[in-house]
């Protein structure tokens, strides 16, 4: 009888399993096709709005193509959050060993997300530092490594990182604070808006503090060293792996 009875455990635990699965790569899959009308986020934050009766909040999201989009905003935020996005598998192991070690050192922890993490967390969690939360991330970023070319992980970030209260996307960034359609961003307006990706919240394109201005010059520096537009060839043609 125990037996069976584990027999049964198991049996659900894998129906279970495969059932997380299709959950989950469903949604991923369609999404290489389809452009998402909103994310886990910006659903957050609206709800947050409406429960706070925050009438004047408002969800500024513009879904524009990568091709409508500045190459300066996809390379000042891979220059930003992930230098090494077109070579790593979704997971940037060096940079999680730097920031181990840094912290060893007594240095504050910083974060070694990928943009491949970004997308998976922004488009279908929520913030947080649980394990679950993590697990999840990490299954999703797979889901999305393997499915998706770099180019589309690259055009759906540009799409839903938020630069704002309310304001997700490039398209909707530049035209809220510089006026223009993202297709104009300048070296200078794209490192500024990849400035405040750690913390759209706190840190303002519209007022920037010292702080904001130092990293967007760092930014600027970082996309010479890069190597300006050439560096976006191995986005488009990754090397193997």
């Amino acid at each position: 009888m125990l037996q069976e009875g584990s027999g049964d455990v198991v049996r659900t635990l894998v129906r279970l399993a495969l059932l997380l699965v299709l959950l989950t790569a469903a949604p991923v899959l369609a999404l290489r096709w389809w452009n998402p009308v909103t994310s886990a986020y910006m659903l957050r934050a609206r709800i947050h709005a409406t429960l706070a009766h925050d009438r004047a909040y408002r969800t500024q999201y513009l879904w524009v193509d990568l091709e409508h989009i500045s190459p300066n905003a996809a390379l000042a935020v891979i220059a930003s959050e992930d230098q090494r996005f077109p070579f790593h598998a979704g997971f940037d192991f060096r940079s999680i060993r730097q920031a181990v070690r840094a912290s060893e050192r007594g240095k504050r922890l910083r974060g070694a997300s990928t943009i491949s993490q970004q997308v998976a967390r922004n488009l279908f969690l929520w913030p947080g530092r649980s394990y679950v939360r993590k697990a999840l991330e990490a299954w999703l970023t797979v889901l999305l490594e393997a499915s998706w070319p770099k180019e589309r992980i690259l055009e759906v970030y540009l799409n839903i990182a938020q630069f704002g209260r309310g304001v997700y996307g490039v398209e909707a960034a530049s035209r809220r604070f510089f006026h223009e359609p993202a297709t104009r961003l300048t070296p200078d307006q794209a490192a500024l808006l990849a400035a405040v990706l750690p913390n759209p919240l706190l840190l303002k394109v519209a007022s920037p503090s010292r702080y904001v201005l130092e990293r967007r010059d760092w930014i600027v520096g970082q996309m010479r060293r890069l190597g300006g537009d050439a560096y976006l060839e191995s986005v488009e043609k990754p090397p193997r792996r």
